[in-house]
């Protein structure tokens, strides 16, 4: 099982620097920058494609909306050339209050604008003349639109790889299935590893079927905090997460959009889902965060002896998780990688 871990995106990129060469020479498998509304992810992945050698970097995720499709096929050749073939392309179609309040775009149609962007950039790291025709994006823009003298392009380098990994973040029925049909990766959110097979099984299933096999298999990422410990510290780890879940499940979108919400509710925790959203929302962030049932921390916590690590570990491995996306605790976590990679192997 590979191992990521994220890289701070709103600190200094010196420190991230120093942290992504230390992370490399534990053993970390890749390293993922996020990008919200804080620095770019790229100008921090550039920069970690300097100060590291071997890890793979990642995009964790870029907002499709945010670029071109045609930018963003340039861009991740770009930085695919700079890090020695080391990139992987994370996208999703982030939420409408991010894309409408921060870039200014329409969220218009995100499942058919991610097979637009897949599509595109796929052609662009091939070289082929990018023509395309989607429900989305069309290249050229049409003759009765803009000035009527677009002309059909074709990037001008030579990228490295013409099948950089994409993986995608998604959570809906379709765009699992989508996910599952044409991305290299898959990022789910909230993630429970003893239920997601309820929740996706049969999403995941039906874009199998239609997957092309030269595509190999479906890269799943998913994991957490990471601590051997005692009882009273993983009791307070876990707790420590409650924020962060309070924010995705109760504040991340409108109350009559939140994905994080919906599949908190599909994991069996309809009444808590609403009473976290209905708390977080009138501004009782400390309660929401105590309306996380217990159950769903312990499912998802990678904290406490030996053991009960192992147990969760394993119980990714068996929901089909292939990284495990880590934060670990401790001075050494070389010493917990390696542990992590041993009981996979």
């Amino acid at each position: 099982m590979k191992i990521g871990m994220g890289i701070s995106y709103t600190g200094d990129p010196k420190a991230a620097g120093d942290r992504a060469a230390d992370l490399e020479k534990a053993g970390v498998d890749m390293l993922w920058v996020a990008e919200l509304y804080s620095f770019d992810a790229v100008s921090i992945l550039g920069y970690l494609a300097a100060r590291t050698e071997t890890a793979e970097l990642a995009s964790g995720i870029l907002p499709l909306y945010s670029r071109s499709p045609a930018l963003i096929g340039m861009t991740a050749a770009g930085l695919d050339a700079v890090s020695g073939g080391r990139f992987v392309l994370g996208l999703g179609a982030s939420g409408p209050q991010v894309i409408e309040g921060w870039h200014g775009v329409p969220y218009t149609k995100p499942l058919a604008a991610t097979r637009d962007v897949i599509e595109i950039c796929r052609k662009v790291w091939r070289r082929e003349v990018v023509e395309h025709d989607g429900e989305v994006y069309t290249l050229p823009l049409p003759q009765d639109q803009g000035t009527g003298l677009a002309k059909p392009l074709k990037i001008i380098n030579h990228p490295v790889r013409e099948n950089i990994p994409i993986y995608i973040a998604s959570l809906g029925p379709k765009n699992v299935e989508m996910t599952a049909e044409i991305a290299d990766g898959w990022l789910p959110t909230v993630f429970h590893p003893d239920k997601a097979r309820d929740v996706w099984g049969a999403d995941i299933d039906a874009g199998m079927a239609k997957r092309d096999p030269a595509l190999g298999g479906l890269d799943i990422v998913g994991g957490g905090t990471v601590a051997i410990c005692d009882e009273a510290t993983a009791a307070k780890l876990k707790d420590a997460q409650r924020p962060g879940i309070a924010l995705y499940v109760g504040g991340m979108g409108a109350r009559s959009k939140n994905f994080y919400n919906n599949v908190f509710a599909q994991y069996g925790y309809e009444k808590e889902a609403k009473e976290i959203q209905d708390l977080y929302l009138s501004g009782k962030k400390e309660e929401a965060a105590a309306a996380i049932p217990q159950e769903y921390l312990d499912a998802i916590a990678l904290v406490g002896d030996e053991a009960q690590v192992r147990d969760r570990v394993l119980a990714y491995q068996a929901a089909g998780v292939t990284q495990m996306r880590i934060t670990p605790v401790g001075d050494n976590p070389a010493e917990l990688i390696d542990k992590i990679k041993t009981w996979t192997a």
